[in-house]
C-alpha cells in the first residue's frame, strides 16, 4: 500500500471518530421529551362476548296423533297458553268410524251376553229336577261366559276408540307462547306434520360456543377440580340483546358439552336466564358476556404497545434509555388498554406515546 493511501486512511478515520462520538453524546437538553408512567400492580375485571342462540326452556312442537283435518284452530301465534288448553280440533273419519264400530260390537256383545244368561236361568232348574241332563248346563254356562268374555274384549275396543277419539283434542303440554301455525282450516295432516310450537319461556337457554384454546384458558382461570365445581363457581353472566340493550336478569352458565365439535373445533356452553316478564322469546339472538377477573396485573394503554410478528412489545425506561420488553397481554373491554399478565414488573416506567419514534437503546427525557 501507498503511503499516500494510509495517510488519506487515517484521515478520514480520525474525521468520523469525532463525528460518531458527537453523534452519541447528545447533550442532555437536546434529548426528546416522552410522556411516561409507572405501572402498578392492581385488579380489574375483563369481559369476553360471544355470540348467542336463545331457546326457550321447553320448544315442543305440536303434532296431531292420528289422521285427519285440521277442523278448528283455537289459538293465534304468539299467544300465552297454559297447559291442557285446547289448541286445534281434528276431524278424524277414521276415528269416528272406529268409535262407531266399537260402540255396535259392544251393544251385540251386551246381546249375546243377555241371551246367554237367559239360557242359564232356564236351563238351570231344569238341570236341578233331572229333567235334563247336566250337559247342557254345562253348555250354557260357557256360552255365557263366552258372551262376558266378547263383552269385556268389546268394551276394550270401545275405550280405545274414546282415547283415539280424544286425539282429535289437540291441547298444549306445557305453559308456553305459541309460535307459527303455517297449515290453516281443512288441511289433511298426520303425525309427520307439525301444527305449531309451544315455548316454555319461563326460563331461557342462551347457547354459545368456545373455541379449544379459548375453552382452556375460561376453565384454567377457574377454581375446582372437576368440571362441576368449575360450573359452581362461575361468575354470573349477563345477556346482549340484539338491539345493544343489556337483559336485566343475570344468568348463570350450567353446562359445558363434554366433547368438542371435530368440525368447528369448538365447545357449547348454556347459560339460563329467568324471563319472568316474557321479554325474552325462543328463537331470537343475543351475545354472552362473560365477566374475567384478573388479580395482580399492570392496565396500560394500548398506544403504549407495538407489535413485533405476534408479539406485543413496550418501551420501558433504564436511567436515560429506552429498552423494549416483549409482554403478556389482555384486551380490556373498553378496547382503549390492556390487562398485562406478563413481563413486567411493580415499580417499572413505560414510554406511553411517541413509541413510534423510539429504537431500542435510544436517550431520552420523560415526564
Amino acid at each position: 500500500m501507498k503511503l499516500k493511501e494510509i495517510v488519506f486512511g487515517i484521515t478520514v478515520f480520525m474525521l468520523l471518530v469525532p463525528s460518531c462520538r458527537k453523534k452519541q453524546d447528545i447533550p442532555q437538553g437536546q434529548l426528546q421529551t416522552y410522556p411516561t408512567m409507572l405501572v402498578s400492580q392492581q385488579n380489574t375485571q375483563l369481559t369476553s362476548v360471544y355470540p348467542a342462540t336463545i331457546k326457550g326452556q321447553e320448544d315442543i312442537d305440536i303434532r296431531p296423533r292420528i289422521d285427519g283435518f285440521i277442523d278448528a284452530i283455537y289459538v293465534d301465534e304468539g299467544a300465552v297458553v297454559k297447559k291442557g288448553q285446547l289448541l286445534f280440533k281434528i276431524n278424524s273419519p277414521q276415528a269416528e268410524q272406529a268409535l262407531t264400530t266399537a260402540e255396535a260390537n259392544v251393544k251385540s256383545a251386551k246381546a249375546q251376553v243377555n241371551t246367554a244368561k237367559i239360557n242359564v236361568d232356564r236351563i238351570r232348574p231344569l238341570a236341578e229336577k233331572g229333567i235334563i241332563g247336566n250337559v247342557q248346563l254345562l253348555t250354557a254356562e260357557d256360552s255365557y261366559e263366552t258372551a262376558m268374555a266378547g263383552l269385556a274384549q268389546a268394551e276394550a275396543a270401545l275405550k280405545n276408540a274414546h282415547a283415539t277419539m280424544s286425539w282429535t283434542n289437540v291441547s298444549s303440554p306445557v305453559d308456553g307462547v305459541v309460535s307459527s301455525i303455517p297449515l290453516r282450516l281443512g288441511s289433511l295432516v298426520n303425525s309427520a306434520n307439525v301444527l305449531t310450537t309451544v315455548a316454555n319461556t319461563s326460563n331461557v337457554f342462551a347457547y354459545f360456543s368456545l373455541n379449544e384454546k379459548e375453552l382452556a384458558i375460561f376453565l384454567e382461570n377457574i377454581g375446582g377440580d372437576t368440571q362441576a365445581e368449575k360450573l359452581k363457581n362461575l361468575p354470573e353472566v349477563a345477556l346482549i340483546l340484539a338491539n345493544g340493550t343489556v337483559y336485566q336478569e343475570k344468568g348463570r352458565i350450567e353446562t359445558i358439552t363434554g366433547t368438542v365439535n371435530i368440525t368447528t373445533g369448538s365447545a357449547s356452553l348454556r347459560a339460563e336466564f329467568p324471563n319472568k316478564q316474557g321479554v325474552l322469546r325462543s328463537g331470537t339472538s343475543g351475545k354472552i358476556s362473560v365477566p374475567r377477573n384478573l388479580e395482580n396485573v399492570f392496565v396500560i394503554p394500548q398506544r403504549a404497545t407495538f407489535a413485533q410478528q405476534d408479539k406485543v412489545l413496550v418501551f420501558t425506561v433504564q436511567g436515560d434509555s429506552v429498552v423494549q420488553k416483549i409482554i403478556s397481554v389482555v384486551s380490556t373491554p373498553d378496547g382503549q388498554n390492556y390487562a398485562v399478565t406478563g413481563g413486567l414488573n411493580d415499580g417499572e416506567r413505560i414510554v406511553t406515546e411517541g413509541i413510534a419514534t423510539l429504537s431500542n437503546g435510544k436517550k431520552i427525557k420523560f415526564e
